[in-house]
């Protein structure tokens, strides 16, 4: 889920950007610092979006850069159990694949793709055997939050696209349009039995007269 955060913190202004006004020099250390930055209680940042207070630069002795007390704000996304994300294959192995979801990638294991069996295919995608469908890369998809584990540098998130709602677009759509036409049918067939019923009560009254 994407949130903006408010940060306070000492930045190191690189003596490279001291041509700089300060609140530039500061804005653009604070792109660099926080590019690609992943820490488990903020997030993943995704901009910095605001610098909001800037204090007086202080140098200390034998680092030639200058640090600066700040106040700003980040735009980041951090992964959340349930959370249904959004996101295009980008690999396809024997033992799943992965989603990039924009911001992060996520591995969906091979027996959560889809309810069915599935198989790794000589073309490279994943085969269902029962419904015939077909997971490969650059295939649209919504799927499900369902671990995250924060061991190493990035978090390893893992997803799910067994659940009702999920999986590959074409398969979403396809299953509302089926789930639609069966919800039609069965009210076509209590809308006829409560005909029946009706000519039924009708016939026992005329029988009464």
């Amino acid at each position: 889920m994407f949130y903006i955060s408010e940060v306070e913190d000492y930045v190191r202004v690189d003596p490279r950007l001291f041509g700089l006004p300060t609140l530039e020099s500061v804005r653009k250390q604070l792109d660099e610092t926080y590019e690609e930055y992943y820490e488990k209680e903020l997030g993943k940042v995704v901009a910095v979006v605001e610098v909001l207070n800037v204090g007086n630069g202080v140098i200390i002795p034998g680092d030639g850069a200058a640090y600066y007390k700040c106040i700003f704000k980040l735009l980041v996304w951090r992964p959340e159990l349930q959370e249904m994300v959004y996101g295009k294959v980008s690999e396809i192995t024997n033992f799943g694949a992965f989603i990039d979801m924009g911001v992060m990638r996520g591995m969906i294991h091979i027996s959560q793709t889809m309810d069915d069996y599935v198989s790794f295919s000589d073309s490279g995608a994943l085969s269902g055997k029962s419904s015939g469908r077909v997971l490969k890369e650059e295939d649209l998809c919504v799927a499900r939050i369902v671990a995250v584990s924060h061991k190493g540098d990035d978090p390893k998130i893992g997803l799910t696209m067994r659940q009702p709602g999920l999986g590959k677009i074409e398969w979403v759509k396809e299953d509302k349009t089926k789930k639609e036409a069966e919800a039609k049918k069965a009210a076509k067939k209590e809308a006829k039995k409560e005909i029946v019923k009706e000519k039924g009560k009708s016939g026992k009254a005329g029988k009464k007269k």
